[in-house]
């Protein structure tokens, strides 16, 4: 045989012994999870990337591209070709609340959470909190179908306060039983309420709270300015009517009249708005911005409270969810609204239409906002699950992009609870809250309600799971 024939033979069964070896030294890697060739948003960026996501004891274990598949398994494969991938939805300011009557129909909330994508909310205050832990604690067991929930527990106010529940401090000794109350819960941030509470003793509870490097979010009382809330270290506003305050060129001497109760909260409304101030308003945006103070708009329960007039919400889609007792809780805005007067309702509209435009310029100036649907009982026809959607939608009618009206959900709900290194994006070591949808969200944020299925707490809930939540969410 010739020599250079045996020399090739000899050098093509040595290539083959070597691709032999070598594809015995890379093992095949087993995963819980692999969602394939899906369409990746990234939060930080808008842009979007086909990848596939590898997940393993609920944790984004890699991120990677379909060529890296082929020495790879997964106890589940999710085809998501052409399905768009976001973070599990964050509703930022929810309740859960009415007493002990209500713990039922509040537990039932969970359900209509999940059942939206939505895997993690923040419960700003109740008087549950005992249930609330309850909650959390069976939802990490995998006991309760629910979201994660992270709770301020009670609220801070002053003596006589509004909520049921309430910590009441009018004295420095009451300031530190109540941070410590809240932190032996341990509560996740602290929300303080404006009903009853001093303005030197709202700035107290800040300043105390920030000594402790907690957490803070609430109301304003309106015989503080808002520049001294700011400085005082609060961290989330929640509401625009106080951002409203601090956006006025006449803030210091209705602060005054407020004071001397020359004029009452409503009172001042029509003159804060009226006092309005370009110049004034970029001096306060710039100074809740250099300070990382996050906004909370709520929009769409702004717009259903001031259309209660207009809009018969009997055939209302989600109103079925709501036991009798929570419709009870309606009663007394829609009361409020029947008794109002012509101009009172006529001011509520164009309140309603300022807050609007005051939303997009926050964010126009780079004033992070907080998705949040302050649903949950009290709140009439404002209702968990569905109306976190509708606030994005509602971000979205006032020129913001659909790309900030995402990251007003997860990805800025994680970094106000500084959370960031766990949640807020899909990203490799991040847990595996995850939702995919049909369509695209930047191209139209309604996309978000159009879920194919929900990853969260190491479950795979899809569609028919997910209508069958609602449907044994209905109340009887």
């Amino acid at each position: 045989m010739n020599i250079s024939i045996i020399l090739k033979q000899s050098c093509l069964v040595l290539c083959c012994l070597t691709i032999l070896l070598s594809c015995k030294s890379e093992p095949q890697t087993t995963y819980d999870v692999i969602i394939k060739n899906g369409n990746l948003i990234h939060l930080e960026d808008g842009s979007v990337s086909i990848s596939n996501i590898l997940i393993n004891d609920n944790r984004i274990t890699k991120i990677i591209s379909d060529s890296d598949l082929a020495n790879i398994q997964a106890e589940t494969i999710i085809d998501a070709k052409g399905k768009f991938i976001v973070p599990g939805f964050w509703d930022n300011h929810t309740h859960f609340r009415g007493g002990d009557s209500l713990i039922n129909a509040n537990k039932n909330f969970l359900k209509l959470f999940m059942a939206n994508g939505i895997t993690t909310v923040r419960d700003a205050g109740g008087d549950l909190t005992s249930s609330v832990l309850e909650w959390r604690k069976a939802i990490a067991k995998n006991e309760l179908v629910g979201p994660t929930i992270f709770t301020s527990g009670p609220k801070i106010d002053g003596p006589g306060g509004t909520w049921a529940g309430s910590l009441e401090v009018d004295t420095d000794e009451t300031i530190t039983k109540a941070l410590d109350s809240l932190q032996s819960i341990p509560s996740d941030f602290v929300k303080i309420y404006d009903s009853r509470i001093s303005g030197k003793d709202y700035l107290k509870v800040i300043q105390e709270a920030e000594k402790r490097n907690l957490i803070t979010s609430g109301h304003m009382p309106f015989t503080v300015e808002l520049d001294a809330t700011i400085d005082a270290g609060i961290d989330a506003v929640e509401h625009l009517y106080y951002i409203m305050k601090g956006c006025s060129n006449s803030e210091k001497e209705i602060t005054i009249k407020l004071i001397d109760k020359e004029i009452g909260f409503w009172d001042a409304m029509p003159l804060l708005q009226s006092s309005f101030s370009d110049s004034t308003a970029l001096k306060t945006f710039e100074h809740l911005k250099s300070n990382d103070v996050f906004v909370v708009p709520t929009l769409h329960i702004g717009g259903v409270l001031s259309y209660l007039d207009k809009v018969d919400h009997t055939n209302d889609a989600y109103l079925k969810y709501m036991s009798d007792g929570i419709q009870q809780t309606y009663k007394g805005r829609i009361d409020r609204v029947k008794n109002a007067t012509e101009k009172q309702v006529t001011d509520r509209k164009a309140l309603d239409t300022f807050f609007g435009k005051l939303a997009y310029k926050l964010n126009k100036n780079g004033v992070s906002l907080l998705a949040g649907s302050d649903s949950g009982a009290y709140n009439s026809y404002t209702y968990p699950g569905i109306s976190l959607h509708k606030e994005m939608e509602a971000m979205v009618a006032t020129g913001i992009s659909p790309l900030d009206a995402l990251k007003s959900s997860a990805y800025n709900g994680a970094k106000f609870l500084k959370l960031d290194a766990d949640y807020g994006t899909i990203s490799e070591g991040k847990i595996a809250d995850i939702v995919l949808l049909n369509s695209n969200p930047l191209e139209d944020i309604k996309s978000t309600k159009d879920i194919f299925m929900v990853i969260s707490n190491g479950n795979q809930h899809t569609k028919t799971d997910l209508d069958n939540l609602l449907t044994s969410a209905i109340a009887n």
